[in-house]
């Protein structure tokens, strides 16, 4: 299996100006009520996170409650600043947040915190950071606009147009990964891919196959879509395929193998990544866990040991001044040689 590192391994951190904190064991049996909030219901992303929560809750013996509640799409933003507010006035000890409104969502977050709840966010951060204890990034955002610039250099054997399909065009991590992209893209070696256009299919489906459609016909020398979201890669490969498009515009971006894998095996979609969902929602339980049972304070510097996973230490966001990430680390790049192994 093909696999990238990105960014620095915890493990490895050097902190400046002080010496990172001593590794702390994070022992279960607490009670402590938490929600996992994902940016809406009915993405199985989200819902491998969720039986990544579940294991971690089991493991800790956590007698409290874990919630996994979400809003609708249609309602994403407002619907989670409604369920931040909720989970605060239940006196919840953590919400755990894949951020989809913005910093519309900071206000709430805030007064969440100032009632003595913990916000830990995962898979997309407050942009401010204000509201958040600490955010646990499946990657690091920079580094993943070289690996989309990567494997559109790849596919398009290095000339052509590029478009990029996206969620909302409020979601923090989808806006941070297509900066990177944009800033990678200016490099010499990509000098000949051309970024044409971005369009957002808001994580539906229908209109993300439709964007995808209203793409190819803007845009008559497109070669390739981006789409940094795992709804919208799928979404975007079926029309392509349907519409037998294949040969001409090839599909690329974030997605899951087992949604991918004949996208792949015939051509649509040549490459793609992602990493473990599963894994992000365990990290992120132990991550709010730790915090909010009082054995680690959300600092920088503040390390422990997250059961199966490992040491992970927090340090500052290189994307977001002021604002502190645990960063889980790597990813694969998905082709021809390891998708079917791994959509099993």
């Amino acid at each position: 299996m093909k696999s990238l590192f990105l960014g620095t391994t915890a493990a490895a951190l050097i902190f400046a100006g002080s010496a990172a904190m001593a590794q702390t064991k994070i022992e279960g049996g607490t009670d402590a009520n938490m929600v996992l909030l994902p940016k809406f219901l009915g993405i199985l992303v989200f819902d491998q996170a969720h039986e990544g929560a579940q294991e971690a809750h089991a493991e800790l013996k956590n007698g409290g409650e874990l919630l996994f509640v979400g809003p609708t799409p249609e309602n994403s933003v407002a619907g989670q600043i409604e369920l931040m507010t909720t989970a605060a006035t239940q006196g919840q000890a953590a919400v755990m947040l894949s951020n989809n409104a913005g910093d519309q969502v900071a206000p709430a977050a805030k007064a969440a915190q100032e009632a003595g709840t913990h916000v830990v966010t995962w898979d997309s951060p407050i942009p401010s950071g204000e509201g958040e204890d600490v955010f646990v990034a499946q990657v690091d955002f920079g580094s993943i606009g070289t690996v989309m610039a990567e494997m559109a250099h790849s596919i398009l054997n290095g000339e052509g147009e590029m478009a990029i399909l996206s969620a909302s065009p409020d979601a923090a991590n989808q806006n941070a990964w297509i900066a990177a992209l944009e800033e990678a893209l200016k490099e010499d070696k990509y000098q000949g891919i051309k970024l044409v256009d971005t369009v957002y299919g808001n994580d539906q489906s229908e209109m993300s196959y439709n964007r995808a459609l209203g793409l190819v016909d803007k845009h008559p020398n497109l070669g390739l879509i981006m789409s940094p979201t795992t709804v919208g890669i799928q979404a975007t490969a079926k029309a392509m395929q349907d519409e037998g498009l294949c040969d001409q515009i090839k599909v690329s971006g974030l997605g899951l193998p087992s949604e991918m894998v004949s996208y792949t095996m015939n051509g649509c979609a040549p490459e793609f990544a992602l990493w473990d969902f599963r894994d992000l929602g365990y990290l992120t339980y132990y991550t709010a866990y730790a915090i909010a049972t009082g054995q680690i304070e959300p600092e920088l510097g503040a390390s422990f040991t997250a059961g199966r996973m490992g040491d992970y230490a927090i340090e500052e966001d290189p994307g977001r001044k002021g604002a502190k990430r645990i960063l889980m680390g790597d990813f694969t790049v998905y082709n021809k040689d390891n998708v079917e192994a791994a959509a099993k």
